[in-house]
């Protein structure tokens, strides 16, 4: 197990820093995720930035089909040509990152591709399900 002690009193460190780092960590991600063509030198970072957007596409997505009643397999589709289409736009356009660095334009179209069309299909049965069933 790990252990929250400081090497210096013996006594548990306070976590205060830990959030602190955390949460600069995560505004300084958001800004470069929203500032168009900003540096990535850590990689995992752009890739954690994908994942969430497609998780966040996925379900405002699943949220609109609900409403919208679409159904069946024009769906699914539309889904897979929009996600995958926003998140290249994103990443070969808005960032202009170098795909290659990341092994291909297929490994970033596919970050989080099967998470976000589970969360995807979650919504739309819940939405469609609630709004159009009696």
């Amino acid at each position: 197990m790990f252990s929250n002690r400081s090497s210096g009193s013996g006594g548990i460190a306070s976590n205060s820093n830990v959030e602190n780092n955390s949460g600069n960590s995560l505004s300084t991600t958001l800004n470069k995720a929203l500032n168009s063509q900003s540096s990535w030198p850590d990689k995992e970072e752009f890739l954690d930035v994908i994942y969430w957007l497609r998780q966040i596409v996925g379900v405002l997505l699943g949220l609109i089909w609900g409403v919208v009643a679409i159904q069946g397999l024009v769906g699914i589709v539309l889904f897979a040509v929009i996600n995958a289409g926003l998140l290249y736009l994103y990443f070969s356009g808005y960032q202009s990152v170098d795909e290659e660095e990341y092994g291909g334009v297929w490994e970033l179209t596919k970050e989080g591709f099967v998470t976000s069309f589970a969360s995807f299909l979650v919504m739309w049965i819940i939405v469609y399900t609630g709004l159009h069933f009696e």
